[in-house]
């Protein structure tokens, strides 16, 4: 079978796109979708997300991981999915659509899609970490010298150590200034770490202004694959209204066969 599909990237996190809306893609051939995800021998990517139809909003974004497993809510690919859409003449420049976590309204200004959240009203407080979930679950932790830390080993050991088989998503965070933060993210079901990650960096600002450390309720958060804004609201502990803005390029089209 041959089907065809678009490359996307949201700072640095890239994502295969296919539309899907004649349910012609095997969605439970798990090795099927990793071996696409592989960067050396298939088309490469943090993820692969399919376009379906949807019964109560404009389109359906069903997310894989590059595992090969339907994962959770992914917020660049989420970004990535409004634009494709757009490309595929289902929306314009606002819509409403399903993931699953629920409803996600979007709206696309320019070359930046601003992606609304769903709400946090939980945040698990520990002495060296925060974990709360924005969609997908994260480990938000302080860290100095963020440039030259081993993500890749510590975010491997805390992942499984701390958080067993279903793991989280770890987040090392170091303050650059007022309101602005880096972050560099080891994602579960990538297996490693990836140049941006949307849940993550909404679950960065959140904690940030949770603890103190950002003031605003506009937060710049810098990954390594680009810069990010989260902007919110917080009312008696719960935060509201959270959007997740960002710069969405289609990289190439092109057709694989299996």
């Amino acid at each position: 079978m041959q089907f065809t599909f678009y490359k996307y990237h949201g700072t640095g996190n890239d994502f295969i796109l296919a539309d899907n809306r004649n349910g012609f893609f095997p969605k439970d051939d798990v090795a099927l979708i990793s071996h696409l995800c592989k960067r050396h021998t298939g088309i490469g990517a943090d993820g692969l997300i399919l376009l379906e139809e949807d019964i109560d909003s404009d389109f359906r974004m069903v997310y894989f991981n590059a595992d090969g497993k339907e994962g959770s809510m992914c917020g660049n690919g989420g970004r990535c999915a409004v634009v494709f859409a757009r490309k595929m003449g289902l929306i314009e420049n606002t819509t409403i659509f399903s993931a699953v976590d629920g409803l996600h309204e979007a709206i696309l200004e320019g070359n930046e899609v601003r992606l609304k959240m769903q709400d946090v009203d939980t945040i698990r407080e520990k002495p060296e970490y925060l974990f709360l979930n924005t969609g997908s679950p994260h480990h938000v932790q302080m860290v100095d010298d963020l440039k030259s830390f081993d993500v890749q080993r510590e975010g491997r050991r805390l992942r499984y150590g701390l958080y067993g088989k279903s793991g989280s998503n770890i987040n090392f965070v170091e303050e650059s200034e007022q309101n602005k933060f880096s972050v560099r993210t080891y994602e579960r079901g990538v297996e490693n770490e990836t140049l941006s990650c949307g849940t993550g960096v909404t679950a960065v600002a959140i904690s940030m202004h949770h603890l103190g450390h950002a003031s605003a309720n506009e937060v710049v958060v810098l990954t390594p694959g680009g810069q990010l804004v989260v902007t919110f609201e917080k009312e008696n502990g719960r935060y509201t209204e959270i959007n997740l803005k960002g710069p969405v390029k289609l990289v190439y089209k092109g057709s694989m066969e299996w």
